[in-house]
């Protein structure tokens, strides 16, 4: 018989974080770290952690956890990224269920505090974070979005009430990183499903992601930490489509002035 919970998380040059993941995850009977090919000691520091290490070229987000996902050998599995924490809240209450949930749910929504800047960010729509996470291997899959993945379950979804807790980009530079990396993943995958960008995506957009966010769920209530978060959340916006324009203007290079 296999183990009750296999623990499955992806990685990329994360030594700084991935210990304390491991760490909080270690009540799992499984843990199964893929690594993309990390430059620093991530694969040392989850050996450290008895954790399983694969080492598997990264491609994108989706295939990458599908990747991991099949690998494991759990009744259950628990997704989790390494710059995210279980809460002892969580984790205790993940192994009740895990031993006597009630077989027709096939997995669990955990709420995901994420914090940005030193701050637990309360408003702007994140929080809570409802997150699905403890699934039901047989029954559980990945999305195929390049970036933005998430679970999917065949099956009743439950809800947990322990968090999850999300220590969001490391320094301002390392959002704006994600947000490069994020951008040119999703135009790449938007042009394979024949999605093109307009010149109103470029403003309305990022423009009503700024209100929504900033203003509707109230995002100045969380300070500057807020202001900074909904800001380069709609420059992301503005430039994953632009990203995804980007092809369309080779045909308006020097060689093509003047015709």
């Amino acid at each position: 018989m296999g183990p009750d919970i296999s623990a499955v998380l992806i990685a990329y040059n994360e030594e700084d974080r991935i210990g304390g993941a491991l760490q909080s995850v270690a009540f799992a009977q499984e843990i199964i770290v893929v690594d993309g090919g990390s430059t620093d000691r991530t694969c040392e520091v989850a050996h450290a952690h008895g954790a399983k290490v694969i080492v598997r070229p990264f491609s994108d987000f989706g295939s990458q956890k599908q990747f991991a996902l099949e690998q494991a050998s759990g009744t259950w599995v628990l997704s989790l990224d390494a710059d995210e924490r279980i809460s002892p809240a969580l984790a205790a209450e993940i192994q009740d269920v895990v031993s006597g949930g009630p077989e027709e749910v096939s997995g669990f929504l955990c709420p995901r505090r994420n914090h940005y800047l030193g701050r637990h960010i309360r408003h702007a729509g994140w929080w809570p974070d409802l997150n699905l996470r403890l699934v039901r291997r047989v029954r559980a899959r990945f999305s195929d979005h390049a970036v933005h993945e998430s679970l999917e379950v065949d099956g009743a979804v439950g809800r947990l009430q322990g968090e999850i807790v999300h220590i969001s980009h490391r320094t301002l530079s390392d959002h704006l990183r994600k947000v490069s990396l994020y951008s040119s993943l999703w135009a790449e995958q938007a042009r394979t499903r024949g999605l093109r960008a307009h010149w109103w995506d470029l403003v309305l957009r990022p423009l009503h992601h700024f209100v929504k966010r900033y203003l509707v769920h109230q995002g100045f209530r969380d300070g500057l930490p807020g202001l900074f978060l909904c800001t380069i959340g709609a420059f992301h916006v503005f430039f994953k489509y632009a990203c995804l324009m980007e092809p369309s203007l080779s045909t308006l290079g020097p060689e093509n002035e003047g015709q």
